[in-house]
This record gives structure tokens, sequence and C-alpha cells, in this order.
């Protein structure tokens, strides 16, 4: 008989062999968190302060800046393996260019991983904190915000843009044009709720729960037929069309933007297209457009003896708004 043969070599059962055996990349087994995921770690933690939050509409936020800046890059990451370069990579894009989302960006992931400690998911200190950290990294929000300018229509052409989007339909258009027609900020009409209305007054009242201080609104005959049907009154004015209860996000008014081919606006922009018309062309008083705008004095002086809100005031201004941006419907 010739010699034996060697014993067949088997494929091991652990290891990186066995694994490009069954057809896996042993790089890829590598890279599978063993802890919660930032996506689980942020889903559990607004689970955790939905009952706290005084409306919907703040977890809705909360969800929608993290799918859209933070999950693209973090989603997948083991919540201890998050470290500085990490976070950067996430908030340099926006910082100089959404400056006041890249801080709440930055606020919300800092929350995640703080409450990751909490409950030992990772340890050691939080790499999105800002004091003494991040603030060495990155420019203030408050010196970039200073500089920060939202794309806005010139007023000369408003009547022709507000003629062109009056002819679309949808939840999102009569929205957009409420939006301008109030010169209110985007957050203040998606979250509005028909118990905020006074259609016999003509008023819209935002509470103190939405907006620091609370507001009232002078509402133009055109804006009130933008309204339809009245509901419940803790219901959504402009609900999504697609999530029964939740209110449209802030890219919903973007895209029926886009979808006019201008792409270059925001719906916040016509907050200036506003006030720059109101300024450039008007008679009307600092003081009464700004309160429009709802924007607090910043003379310590003048504030304290500015008690009203120039309601009577205010509601002329709108008026003499309406009439221009409705002069090409």
């Amino acid at each position: 008989m010739g010699p034996a043969l060697p014993a067949r070599r088997q494929t091991p059962r652990h290891g990186p062999r066995r694994l490009i055996a069954e057809g896996q990349h042993p790089l890829a087994e590598g890279r599978k968190p063993k802890g919660p995921t930032f996506e689980a770690a942020a889903g559990a933690l607004i689970e955790a302060k939905r009952p706290g939050w005084r409306n919907a509409e703040h977890a809705a936020q909360w969800g929608s800046t993290l799918k859209t800046y933070v999950y693209p890059k973090l989603g997948d990451l083991d919540v201890k393996t998050i470290d500085t370069a990490a976070v950067l990579d996430v908030l340099r894009p926006i910082w100089s260019t959404k400056p006041e989302t890249a801080s709440r960006v930055r606020q919300r992931v800092e929350a995640v991983l703080d409450d990751a400690v909490a409950i030992g998911a990772r340890s050691g200190d939080n790499p999105a904190r800002w004091r003494g950290h991040l603030d060495h990294l990155l420019p203030k929000p408050s010196r970039v915000r200073a500089v920060e300018h939202h794309a806005a229509l010139d007023h000369r052409e408003a009547p022709a843009f507000v003629a062109d989007l009056a002819k679309r339909e949808g939840v999102a258009t009569r929205a957009l044009l409420f939006l301008i027609l109030t010169a209110a900020r985007s957050g203040e009409v998606r979250g509005m709720t028909w118990g905020e209305m006074d259609r016999e007054a003509q008023v819209w009242t935002v509470p103190p729960a939405r907006m620091k201080g609370g507001h009232r609104v002078p509402l133009v005959p055109a804006a009130l037929d933008l309204l339809g049907e009245p509901g419940a009154a803790d219901a959504l004015v402009f609900p999504s069309p697609t999530k029964a209860g939740a209110p449209l996000s802030d890219m919903t008014l973007t895209a029926v933007l886009k979808r006019m081919g201008r792409g270059d606006l925001t719906a916040h922009g016509f907050r200036s297209t506003f006030r720059d018309r109101a300024g450039e062309t008007t008679a009307h008083p600092r003081e009464v457009i700004e309160a429009a705008l709802a924007h607090r004095l910043k003379d310590r002086a003048e504030a304290a003896y500015a008690r009203g809100d120039l309601f009577v005031k205010r509601r002329a201004l709108m008026a003499e708004w309406s009439s221009h941006i409705l002069g090409g419907w």
C-alpha cells in the first residue's frame, strides 16, 4: 500500500475563512454593531420623551432632522463607536449653509449620545458636546447665523409668483399661500390647529405652547378662503396627506417650490420678501412691520414702552400686503 493521503483540510468553524466559504465578507461582519445603533437609540429616546413634549410636531421635527442629516452617516453605527470625527462629518456640510438646523442637529445628536451613556450603551465624553469641545472646532452658531440669508423672492416678482402658485392644488400649496399671506414662519403654519382660528374675528392666535409669548395674526379674506371647512379644535389645518395626524414637513413646502422651478427659494425667505416690500415701498412704521413678523424689539427702552401688539395697525399692513401680492391672481 502506498503512503496514506493527508487528511482533508476542513473549513474552520469560525473566522474569516468560514465567512468567505459562506459567501460573506469578513470585514462586513466586523462592522456589525454589537450594541444599539444610533438610529435605534434615537428612536427609543424620542418615544421616551414624547409624552413630555407639548405637541406632536416636536417629535416629528426630531425624527425629520435626524432622518435627513444624521441617519445616512451615523444611523447604522453602534452608539459606542461614534467619535468626534463622525459627528463633524454630519455637521460640517450644513454648519455654514444651514446654521440653525445644524445647531438643532448637534443638540439632538448630543442628547441621543447622552442617553446612550445613561443606559450604559457607551461611556466617556460626549463627542457632540459644544462647550469645551466642538466650540474649538466649529465657529459659533451666532456668528454664522448673523450672516445667514434665506433665499428670498424680489417683492416686485411676488404677484406673478403667487398667481402661478395659486394655479396649483394640494395641501402644501395652500399652506405655502397662507404662509405668504400672513408672513408667518413655516413651523407655525404647519402646526396650526383649528382651535387657534377665530373666523368671525378674522384672527389666528399662535399659543405660547407653540411660540414663546404667543402671537396674534390678522387674517385677510384670501387667507381665510384657503382654510376650507373647519375640523376638531385639536386637528391640524394643513395635515400631512400621507401620514394621518402628522403635520406637513418643511421639505414638503420646499418640494412645491422645486416643482415650480424655484428651488432657489425657501419658504422662510418670503418673510424677507414681505419685510423688504413693507420697508422700501410703504409708510408703515418699523415697529409695526417688526410686530407683524413677531420680532421682539432689540432696544430694551423701546420695548419697555411697547406694551400692545399694534394689532389694528398690523391688520392694515397685512391688507396692503395681500393687495400687492394678489394683484396678479
